[in-house]
């Protein structure tokens, strides 16, 4: 889950979005009227391309003065909030802390806080307001993530030599940035507005991506030390549940509609909505248990080459992979290094940090095999809200929890990403949109697979049925897990 893979590329068809309070109609990617209606909050349109002065028209835009500022006020107010919850992640921590990166691929805290801060001052401040001068000119080098057509970003694996700039010099970043996009955001030219708005909310969901990453990469580090430090003392233990057993629902195949609908907030590669087609099939009603795994382990799942892709199999060699990362044996009995400290492995919850080489080994082993990215985005589109009920981030565990009992669908959000089948790939009439922005997303799409649903540390309100998480087929630090699927 790097920055935002992200671009406002769709045109928009005269459309009603279900989620939030405005009706659209317009073609070739204006909008021609705006209205207030009924809906969700915290939903925006999209535009053509953020870096088009000439693109689409935005909430707010066009709205009447009382309804204009109510539209700037409760975007400023989700901004705050998902600021502060950045900085609330961050209490627990030790200052030294901050600076731990123990991988490449992982970034240390301090520089989630300052990329974050970075990105809105970036593509916001320095381009809308007036006089507005960089906090500090050697940090666009310094947090700028993978933006090289924008400038030369510093490079990843080194960040964690950054002793400098401190800790405290960053919360002065962030809050400098904050009091300046805030006032930017009441202060704004009404015909800058459709620009601003829409790189707001994608600011605010790229940094709810780093929240995400940033409690993965923080695990990552603490499960280096010998001491097993906790990121939190206080986290609640999961409820103990008895396994559920294992059903499955049956799918009908046929033409299925998959993508994101045209109004609300999405990130690029989740769209254009498209139509697909779907043999008939069957999806598990919950995730793999850890006690289904440890049945594949103790079966020789990791030493018979036969359920393995070539490249999973010499994965298990040359990385002498004996169980999902962050598992220790301890006299006979499996323990694991959560958020919470160490912990015996709960059989009825979900398996995590697993690769998608173990994934698809684990399902052939089974007999099974991992749904389509289509299949499971048919499955999870009927569960509405997608965060009701789910373990995301709110539940407060930061760890999978077993299935509660009952005979339906259950875990599609929340819990573990789930592994899919699907090379992560442009859907049909994909296009990158120009400037910085078309880095989000079209330059990742080779070589890695698409996960789904979110996990127990997504933010409730930006997980979505359409919305494609991808990592490379090795990679085991993030709660990813597994869904069983079947052909019919």
């Amino acid at each position: 889950m790097s920055c935002p893979r992200v671009g406002y590329t769709m045109r928009l068809p005269p459309t009603l979005c279900g989620y939030c309070a405005l009706t659209l109609s317009g073609q070739s990617g204006r909008v021609a009227t705006i209205r207030v209606g009924a809906g969700r909050r915290n939903c925006v349109p999209h535009t053509r391309n953020q870096g088009d002065r000439e693109g689409s028209r935005m909430a707010g835009a066009g709205l009447a003065g009382p309804h204009r500022e109510s539209a700037r006020r409760g975007l400023l107010d989700q901004f705050r909030r998902v600021r502060e919850g950045s900085v609330a992640l961050c209490r627990p921590l030790a200052i030294e802390d901050y600076g731990l990166q123990t991988m490449p691929d992982a970034s240390p805290a301090k520089w989630h806080l300052a990329h974050t801060s970075w990105f809105f001052e970036t593509f916001l401040l320095l381009a809308f307001a007036p006089g507005y001068r960089p906090f500090h000119p050697a940090f666009d080098h310094l947090f700028n993530s993978y933006y090289v057509t924008h400038g030369t970003p510093f490079p990843r694996p080194q960040r964690g030599f950054l002793s400098r700039p401190t800790v405290a010099e960053v919360y002065a970043y962030r809050q400098a940035v904050d009091e300046a996009l805030a006032e930017l955001i009441g202060a704004a030219d009404p015909a800058d507005w459709s620009r601003i708005e829409p790189l707001v909310m994608l600011g605010i969901h790229h940094e709810q991506q780093h929240q995400e990453l940033l409690l993965t990469d923080l695990k990552h580090g603490l499960s280096h030390n010998p001491l097993k430090p906790a990121y939190r003392t206080d986290l609640p233990e999961p409820p103990k549940r008895q396994p559920a057993a294992l059903r499955w629902r049956d799918y009908p195949g046929g033409i299925s509609a998959i993508g994101a609908d045209a109004g609300c907030f999405a990130y690029d590669n989740e769209l254009p909505r498209h139509r697909c087609w779907l043999e008939d099939f069957s999806l598990a009603e919950r995730l793999v248990s850890n006690a289904e795994y440890l049945e594949f382990i103790a079966d020789g799942g990791y030493r018979e080459p036969r359920w393995w892709l070539s490249e999973g199999w010499a994965r298990v060699q040359s990385q002498a992979w004996q169980a999902p990362l962050y598992w220790e044996n301890r006299d006979g009995e499996w323990w694991h290094f959560t958020l919470a400290g160490m912990r015996p492995v709960d059989p009825a919850a979900p398996v995590v940090h697993v690769s998608h080489y173990e994934a698809d080994a684990y399902a052939s082993w089974a007999g099974r095999r991992l749904p389509t990215e289509a299949e499971w985005e048919v499955a999870a589109a009927a569960v509405s809200p997608p965060a009701m009920g789910a373990n995301l981030r709110e539940a407060g565990f930061l760890h999978p929890v077993a299935a509660p009992p009952g005979e339906r669908t259950m875990q599609l959000f929340g819990d573990v990403w789930e592994w899919t089948a699907s090379a992560y790939t442009p859907y049909p009439g994909f296009r990158t949109a120009n400037g910085p922005v078309g880095e989000y997303n079209g330059k990742f799409m080779s070589g890695q697979m698409v996960l789904r649903g979110g996990s127990c540390v997504t933010p409730g309100d930006h997980i979505r049925a359409s919305y494609r998480n991808f990592f490379y087929p090795g990679d085991r630090w993030q709660f990813s897990g597994i869904r069983l699927a079947g052909t019919l």
